[in-house]
């Protein structure tokens, strides 16, 4: 219990001590960690969205709602027997409604106005040859066949997207790297202050037989509280950032179609619990650094 006293009793010394250099620790390692986040729901986002193009689906073939049996056997022998069609999916009405229910689970009220009798089945094709044009000229016989409503294509609604959505995660991703870099180095600074400024303490405690991992532990739970303070910023701060993007994407009628790029509470609370953990090694490891130097006396 002494141990332990004397542990938490020092540990909250040197926070006071260097309340300037914490705060500002703090701050860094919250800023950091929050792009952190943002940029993993951002890519998340990006796959709820573009989930139904995975497996190399590079166009769909959307059928009309109310298209007779015939015609969508018709399509079905056109892409059973074209040789520049690797693959092919067929997704019925109900299947597009449950598909529809998870990309906007977060509007009800729109999921509530719709049935699987108003949604069109769709042949989601994987074409042979990966050249665009090619694609283009395949999906394009299909267009104007009987009970086809619209052709659509991966390269004019995904490609677009997972690129600026790939350049807005590396940009955002640098830049947290870079202040976690900086984060880190606060910590370990003030970690050095706070030994420099009683490395004959230090000493003392060493000559009367302190083990090093006594002397250690107080400044490295104080590089630790930095850490899990900032990423506890940082979670709240992702989970504020989420709702207000999910509650505008809700309630405005001209980005319903965006919809889909609203991550769930599993993603949320995922990237939360990936947030404090980089958090709790940054103090960890900036402190653990920082002290070695100063128990070698």
């Amino acid at each position: 219990m002494a141990k332990v006293d004397y542990i938490v009793r020092e540990t909250g010394h040197n926070l006071k001590r260097n309340v300037t250099l914490t705060l500002a620790s703090m701050v860094t390692v919250a800023v950091s960690l929050s792009l952190v986040g943002s940029a993993l729901l951002l890519r998340q986002g990006v796959e709820n969205a573009t989930a139904r193009w995975k497996g190399g689906i590079e166009f769909i073939v959307f059928m009309n709602a109310d298209a007779e049996p015939a015609q969508d056997a018709a399509v079905r022998e056109s892409l059973e027997n074209s040789p520049a069609v690797e693959s092919w999916i067929y997704v019925d009405q109900q299947q597009a409604y449950e598909e529809f229910r998870v990309l906007f689970a977060r509007s009800p009220e729109m999921v509530a106005a719709v049935s699987p009798e108003i949604l069109p089945p769709s042949f989601r094709v994987v074409p042979a040859d990966p050249d665009a044009e090619a694609i283009r000229a395949l999906g394009s016989q299909f267009q104007d066949r009987p009970g086809v409503r619209e052709v659509v294509f991966a390269f004019d609604t995904v490609q677009t997207v997972q690129r600026l959505s790939r350049v807005m995660s590396i940009g955002i991703l640098i830049v947290a790297a870079v202040l976690l870099f900086a984060a880190g180095l606060l910590i370990l600074n003030t970690i050095r202050m706070a030994m420099f400024a009683r490395r004959r303490e230090v000493e003392v405690m060493k000559l009367v037989g302190a083990t090093n991992w006594f002397i250690r532990i107080p400044f490295m739970l104080e590089g630790l509280i930095q850490g899990i303070v900032g990423a506890a910023v940082a979670v709240g701060s992702v989970y504020v950032l989420n709702n207000f993007f999910e509650t505008r994407l809700s309630n405005a009628e001209d980005l319903q179609i965006l919809q889909g790029f609203v991550v769930g509470s599993s993603e949320v609370l995922g990237t939360s619990v990936f947030i404090m953990v980089v958090g709790m090694l940054v103090g960890a490891i900036g402190s653990g650094i920082a002290v070695s130097k100063f128990l070698d006396v």
